[in-house]
């Protein structure tokens, strides 16, 4: 990996944690709650650019292999929860509520593949139907 690539993913990450602490603290505090929206919230969000990135990557040759790596590996791979999405996941098992620990993890899990997918498709169906020079 080159030294380019690694400050490109780090510079990423360095905004995609600061992303990720405002709209998860933004989320949690407008919205009432005894599971953890905060967290969902940005890996929804986070799922969702990552199709739409994955998608529009796919399908041009706009960015280069830096610019890419800044945007998924750095921004959203900093972006999205999973180590805070597991803790808070077993602390709702811990402490007994295993009804909104099993509607935490089902709805992470699944929310993010169906918004990745979700992401991926409206692009590609926009990038395939537009007409281009």
């Amino acid at each position: 990996m080159s030294f380019l690539t690694i400050l490109a993913i780090g510079s990423g990450g360095f905004i995609g944690a600061i992303l990720r602490s405002y709209l998860n603290g933004l989320i949690s505090h407008r919205v009432a709650h005894d599971l953890p929206y905060g967290t969902l919230g940005v890996n929804l969000i986070g799922s969702f650019l990552m199709g739409v990135l994955v998608a529009y990557f796919m399908y041009t040759t706009f960015f280069s292999l830096h610019t890419k790596s800044f945007l998924t590996t750095g921004i959203l791979g900093a972006l999205t929860t999973y180590s805070t999405f597991a803790i808070e996941s077993f602390l709702l098992l811990e402490g007994g509520h295993i009804l909104l620990a099993l509607a935490n993890i089902s709805l992470n899990a699944f929310g993010s593949v169906f918004m990745a997918g979700s992401g991926f498709y409206i692009v590609k169906q926009f990038i395939l139907n537009t007409p281009h020079p």
